[in-house]
């Protein structure tokens, strides 16, 4: 399940109202109501994938284990005093709140980066799904160099997975929201299972043992960042930038009653942050003392990250239907996100014709298996060029009385883009993106400097701009 599911679920008890107005008392809803939602949306397709990445960066078992629990520590922390505080305090989506700040001009611009940026995540779990499929036909699994598609059983199963996957999308959302939800337990599941053999399966009889899996970490594997205790520890708490520091989840916590519902994070970033990219690491530390990987690793290669290959050898069947599963209920919605995005910026179009636009564009991506191979740095990107539109927000809802402008300036004056934002978020973002580069900076580093940045140079244009007449 994804961040749409959590939104569906909340419009609907809601009514689907209150798009460009706050949410109403009547309508707010308890802490138990995101518990559930969060909890099932973070453990999904994505995470049969970072769970065996972490282990292709040769980190180590305290940096891993330790690491995780302070990393989705400080997201949860983001949630509960930025995100969810603003939310309860405007009540509004994060659409219209960016409206009423930067103008409706620029919000288009953040639909179309948000739109492509979820075709490639989508794109992505195509490619997971695929890998499951492709286990009854002996498929050969892409590597995790690989960028190109493989052969031509891997071509015509992720076309005919994203075509179905975008069609369900385009036409029937509403029922492939519901199953999701229905789905979730299933896929949590069967996380919970493969961890527990794949403990058996590695002869695990003692936490001491368990810790010796990963011991004191490795050289990466060829094509791969070293991953250190920060590395973990600031990728885990931007993985999800885009939707906490960067206010997408405004659009979520606007229902709640209290700030407190932000706490319900937790649920998803110790079940699906924790538990699952564990479990999911802990089947790739089982191939990798297969005698392919050893070959593979003597012969100077990364073994492949495939999903369906490493859940089967675990759990059978009952493993590849679990990566079908978790990687359809994080495309589907996804895709169809994707196109509401796209909609936006082509408003007589048809939702059925931007989704499938959209689904199109995701299939093309999941062909293509770098996006999942190289899915920690697209994580990364992903919420790195987000986030710095989120800091607008915040620091207006923080700062801006004290620094004097005025709030909601876009709508103040009628303007279709405001040079503040668009000069805040474009210097960050670029700026930021340069130095790593350049530097060779691991990129989640710079995701917090770019997004304090982003919000003080907000501030300062703001001042700027209403020093000249309107």
């Amino acid at each position: 399940m994804t961040q749409f599911d959590i939104e569906e679920q909340i419009e609907e008890l809601a009514g689907g109202e209150f798009e460009r107005q706050p949410v109403p008392a009547s309508r707010l809803k308890g802490w138990k109501s995101f518990l559930g939602m969060y909890a099932g949306e973070h453990a999904a397709g994505t995470e049969f994938v970072i769970g065996p990445l972490f282990l292709t960066t040769g980190v180590s078992a305290f940096d891993l284990i330790v690491g995780l629990l302070l990393g989705n520590l400080l997201a949860v922390l983001s949630w509960r005093y930025l995100t969810a505080e603003i939310a309860v305090k405007h009540r509004l989506t994060l659409y219209y709140h960016l409206e009423r700040i930067c103008g409706k001009k620029l919000v288009i611009g953040y639909n179309l980066a948000n739109g492509i940026l979820f075709c490639f995540l989508a794109g992505a779990m195509i490619t997971v799904s695929a890998t499951a499929v492709g286990v009854p036909f002996n498929m050969e699994m892409p590597k995790l160099t690989d960028t190109l598609p493989n052969g031509p059983t891997w071509v015509i199963i992720v076309l005919a997975i994203g075509a179905v996957i975008s069609l369900i999308a385009a036409k029937g959302y509403e029922t492939v929201s519901k199953a999701a939800n229905w789905m979730s337990p299933f896929i949590v599941l069967a996380f919970l299972a493969c961890g527990i053999v794949a403990l058996k399966q590695l002869g695990i009889g003692s936490f001491g043992e368990f810790w010796d899996i990963w011991g004191e970490g490795s050289e990466p594997f060829p094509g791969q960042v070293k991953y250190t205790f920060w590395h973990v520890v600031i990728w885990s708490w931007f993985a999800n930038a885009a939707m906490h520091i960067g206010m997408s989840d405004l659009s979520v916590f606007r229902f709640a009653r209290k700030a407190n519902a932000g706490w319900t994070t937790a649920a998803g970033m110790y079940v699906g942050h924790y538990m699952a990219w564990i479990a999911a690491a802990l089947l790739y530390a089982v191939y990798l003392r297969t005698p392919e990987a050893q070959a593979v690793l003597l012969g100077g290669d990364a073994p492949t990250v495939a999903p369906g290959p490493l859940a089967y050898s675990a759990i059978g069947f009952f493993g590849i239907i679990a990566v079908v599963l978790a990687g359809w209920t994080t495309a589907n919605p996804t895709i169809y996100r994707a196109g509401l995005a796209f909609q936006a910026i082509l408003p007589k179009a048809s939702t059925f014709w931007v989704t499938l636009l959209a689904g199109g564009i995701a299939t093309i991506a999941g062909l293509f298996p770098a996006f999942a191979m190289k899915l920690l740095d697209f994580v990364a990107l992903y919420g790195f060029i987000l986030a710095p539109v989120g800091a607008v927000i915040a620091f207006e809802h923080f700062f801006g009385k004290r620094a004097g402008i005025i709030p909601n300036y876009a709508e103040y004056h009628g303007l279709g883009i405001s040079r503040a934002v668009l000069l805040a978020w474009g210097i960050s973002a670029i700026g930021g993106y340069l130095i790593s580069v350049s530097f060779g900076i691991f990129l989640s580093f710079m995701t917090l400097p770019a997004w304090i940045l982003s919000g003080l140079l907000f501030l300062w244009f703001s001042r700027l701009a209403h020093q000249k007449p309107a």
